[in-house]
């Protein structure tokens, strides 16, 4: 076999895997996601303590029926603006396994500030059994994971509210899974959990219209905060920082004027 046939074969070759990858990364399969203002955002951002009540009632009213949150203590909802009795109220309307007691039996008892957030599956083949087959992520860290990189870049927040807000009928030429939902936010268009949100699915305390879209920012803002509960200080840490280099940078440079000007 000579040298140009074996140089034809591997172009050829090439030229397919490009086709094959080409397809697999067009635009068809990507995510969509919308870049939205969230007042979180920037060096002076912070999360707005009445939203992030309106997302925790969402996620206590819809998402915890499939979703845990296992590294969030109901005692962390105080950092939000719940006082210490709504977070005992909170937990106490939770009945958690523990023990074992005196006899060696485990018992249940109404949740404490200090208890995780209640899961709503014991284990992970049950919560895979509730749900077709599929197990529903953790949403501790769901902001997080899923924040866009790199140029174009996207907040974990852009993406939750796309996947909530994405829900549509599938193109005429999509062909879904059977027991798939069509989905413009989620990789590949096709999601097991069927639309969670809809018009009213809760009644805010606070007297806001219940629409999809005001549902899905809310707790897209509330997974935000779960994920870095700590956001807010961060940032002003990085901010006293930033003007404690400003004011030193000021400081020495005014000395190096004063101590060159007496060497000329």
């Amino acid at each position: 076999m000579g040298a140009k046939t074996l140089l034809l074969k591997g172009i050829t070759a090439l030229v397919g895997v490009t086709a094959i990858l080409f397809v697999a990364a067009s635009p068809k399969h990507d995510v969509h996601v919308e870049k939205e203002s969230w007042s979180f955002q920037g060096f002076f951002g912070k999360f707005d303590q009445a939203q992030l009540h309106r997302g925790f009632q969402v996620y206590k009213d819809v998402c915890s029926a499939c979703h845990s949150m296992n590294l969030l203590s109901y005692r962390n909802l105080q950092e939000i603006g719940f006082s210490e009795a709504q977070v005992k109220e909170i937990a106490a309307s939770v009945t958690t396994m523990d023990g074992p007691n005196d006899e060696g039996e485990m018992f249940e008892r109404p949740g404490k500030p200090s208890d995780r957030f209640h899961a709503p599956f014991p284990n992970e083949q049950a919560a895979r059994a509730g749900n077709n087959g599929a197990l529903p992520p953790d949403l501790s860290l769901i902001a997080r994971s899923r924040a866009g990189k790199g140029f174009g870049a996207y907040e974990g927040a852009d993406y939750i509210h796309g996947v909530l807000t994405g829900y549509k009928e599938p193109p005429a030429d999509f062909k879904l899974t059977e027991g798939m939902n069509y989905n413009e936010g989620f990789a590949g268009h096709q999601i097991a959990m069927p639309a969670p949100l809809s018009e009213g699915a809760v009644t805010y305390e606070d007297g806001t219209q219940a629409t999809v879209d005001q549902m899905a920012r809310d707790v897209s803002v509330f997974l935000t905060w779960a994920g870095e509960p700590n956001y807010e200080s961060r940032i002003r840490t990085g901010l006293k920082a930033m003007l404690f280099l400003i004011a030193f940078t000021l400081i020495a440079y005014a000395a190096k004027r004063k101590i060159w000007a007496s060497i000329h």
